[in-house]
């Protein structure tokens, strides 16, 4: 009877780990993201809703009091919407991506006020020493995504999770060779107007490392991350 109540407790906390919002926003943004996104992209979008999670349990922040999490899955699902083919293309991919969730956000009854608390972490996640400074959603989305990348990123939160967790979170939302697969889509959307990919901007820098040496550095320090891709 121990051993059914303990396997029952285990199987509710590998369900609760990879437990999504159950709210209309949440289903509202998967009906946007999923389908405009390859699996790979969305894929690493929820992950980095969920170990942005981890994150945030180990910092002690708590949903509801801290941050919101509705805007939290918001930020994170549609953190990489801009490199989706369906966009218009004509301004940096994270920018792109964080006029159309903010647009939404308000399509869908939420104030400006959240709406650009979303924009700011989704402009900002690949702005290393700037997101931090910008409240606690761009903190957790753009540590999400650092902790997802599994240390070219950053590894100070690396720690948050444990082998198993991670596991369990991959077992539900496989990687997907997610490193090329995204490289692909930014430095498509880059290619495609010089305002898409400014020198010094990742965007840029992907577009270039590309065209020069085939591979960008990221790639390439990402083959020997936490996660292998």
């Amino acid at each position: 009877m121990k051993g059914t109540i303990r396997g029952q407790g285990a199987a509710r906390a590998a369900t609760d780990l990879i437990a999504l919002p159950r709210t209309p926003l949440a289903g509202a943004v998967v009906q946007l993201v999923k389908p405009v996104e390859s699996p790979s992209v969305f894929n690493h979008s929820i992950r980095t809703y969920l170990f942005a999670r981890f994150v945030a349990a180990r910092l002690a922040l708590a949903a509801g009091q801290d941050y919101e999490d509705d805007l939290l899955f918001a930020a994170c699902a549609m953190h990489d919407l801009g490199v989706a083919p369906d966009g218009p293309h004509t301004q940096r991919f994270e920018v792109e991506g964080a006029d159309r969730a903010a647009a939404f956000l308000v399509e869908h009854g939420r104030s400006e006020a959240d709406a650009d608390e979303v924009w700011q972490a989704i402009a900002l996640h690949t702005s290393s020493g700037i997101a931090e400074r910008r409240g606690t959603l761009c903190v957790l989305v753009r540590e999400g995504v650092a902790l997802d990348f599994g240390g070219p990123m950053g590894n100070t939160h690396a720690d948050a999770l444990g082998d198993e967790q991670a596991d369990a979170v991959h077992a539900a939302y496989p990687r997907l060779e997610m490193i090329r697969s995204l490289t692909d889509a930014i430095v498509t959307q880059a290619a495609k107007n010089p305002r898409n990919g400014p020198r010094y901007a990742l965007p840029g820098e992907f577009l270039r490392e590309r065209e020069t040496f085939g591979q960008t550095r990221m790639e390439h320090a990402c083959g020997s991350s936490r996660w292998g891709d």
